[in-house]
């Protein structure tokens, strides 16, 4: 995992998050899907974090989708 990426039972019930930190990953790419620049998720959101944290809560998602099994299910005639 990422360093900047922690995964803490006691925090946000093990969600993964930015490390030293309570901002969930998904905070962040929910911020990123709604078009805010990285600029302004850390001038209005979340003043603690780093241009790096932003990136690697999208590494960390594109590793989940890289990582993921898809089964897909075909139908018989």
């Amino acid at each position: 995992m990422n360093k900047r990426i922690s995964v803490n039972p006691n925090i946000h019930f093990g969600k993964p998050c930015i490390s030293g930190t309570r901002v969930p990953v998904q905070s962040i790419l929910e911020l990123v899907r709604e078009g805010l620049s990285f600029e302004e998720i850390i001038h209005d959101y979340h003043p603690g974090i780093e241009i790096g944290d932003i990136q690697a809560c999208i590494q960390y998602a594109i590793n989940i989708i890289t990582f993921e099994d898809i089964h897909i299910a075909t139908e018989t005639a």
